[in-house]
């Protein structure tokens, strides 16, 4: 059995395993995992999509400009969020150890873990592309918060709800509401 035959036929094992552990970086995976609803939980579905598309090219041995949009739509979810750069980029590398776990696993599939080399090569130059645009997000953010705090903005966006401010400062004052 060749290297890619392997791939497309483990290829649900992979995937499932890799967006499990993905997933399971969040704070609530349970939520993420369970719900397959766009709107009740974008991120889960966006995730989902995501990785499942980046194997889909790694599997089909894609040219690097395909994996934008995808990595694009994982990365852009974890940049917002209170992840560290490195923690972001985690699920991408990891993809490396899920591969070797599945192949491992399997007596037809342990011959291929030495043959790992190419698809390594092209896992790396992915969590690369993905830094980059998590580089890129990051920035845009700290553009915006600079825009913010300059227009004098930030007061609506960081002092929370109107009424809430209204209901503390009755407290403060010792009037019960």
């Amino acid at each position: 059995m060749e290297l890619t035959e392997a791939l497309v036929t483990k290829k649900k094992e992979i995937l499932s395993l890799w967006i499990e552990r993905t997933l399971d970086s969040y704070a609530a995976p349970g939520f993420f995992k369970k719900s397959k609803d766009l709107f009740a939980n974008p991120v889960g579905v966006n995730i989902t999509n995501g990785l499942t598309v980046l194997l889909e090219l790694l599997v089909n041995n894609a040219e690097q400009a395909a994996y934008s949009k995808p990595l694009d739509q994982v990365v852009r979810i974890r940049a917002v969020q209170e992840f560290t750069p490195s923690q972001a980029m985690a699920p991408f590398l990891e993809l490396k150890w899920v591969v070797r776990q599945i192949f491992s696993g399997q007596k037809d599939t342990q011959s291929l873990l030495s043959m790992l080399d190419t698809l390594d090569f092209a896992i790396d130059r992915m969590a690369l592309n993905a830094f980059d645009i998590f580089a890129e997000c990051r920035e845009q953010l700290y553009r915006n918060r600079i825009r913010e705090l300059k227009s004098g903005s930030s007061i609506l966006t960081d002092a929370g709800c109107p009424s809430k401010l209204v209901q503390q400062e009755k407290m403060d004052a010792g009037t019960i509401i």
